[in-house]
């Protein structure tokens, strides 16, 4: 009985301890931001396979389940009405949700803006 209360008492102190953040940003194409001579901006698009995200000029790269997420969000969102009064954009923001690791978000969620 006393190891079943003191794995729930380790367990809830775990949880709190690893509390999700959330991060707002573009999302790039990982691979792209990686090569030390960029020619083209690295946007995130339908083809990108490992995506991290850019806040406010810091790259945390997105986990495998994370990678996933991006690309399933990628597919099924709704591509913009085009505005006229401003330049056509192909810049993605997100909202990510999750916690930091060595510059990697583990990614609980993720929302296209």
């Amino acid at each position: 009985m006393i190891r079943i209360a003191w794995l729930i008492a380790l367990a809830i102190g775990l949880s709190t301890w690893a509390k999700a953040e959330d991060w707002t940003g573009n999302l790039i194409d990982a691979v792209c931001n990686d090569q030390p001579e960029k020619t083209v901006p690295c946007d995130a698009t339908t083809a990108t396979t490992a995506f991290a995200l850019d806040v406010a000029g810091k790259i945390y790269k997105l986990d495998i389940p994370g990678n996933t997420k991006a690309l399933a969000a990628m597919k099924y969102r709704a591509a913009p009405a085009p505005d006229a009064t401003k330049a056509p954009t192909t810049v993605v923001k997100a909202k990510v949700t999750g916690t930091e690791a060595g510059g990697m978000i583990l990614v609980e969620s993720i929302g296209l803006l």
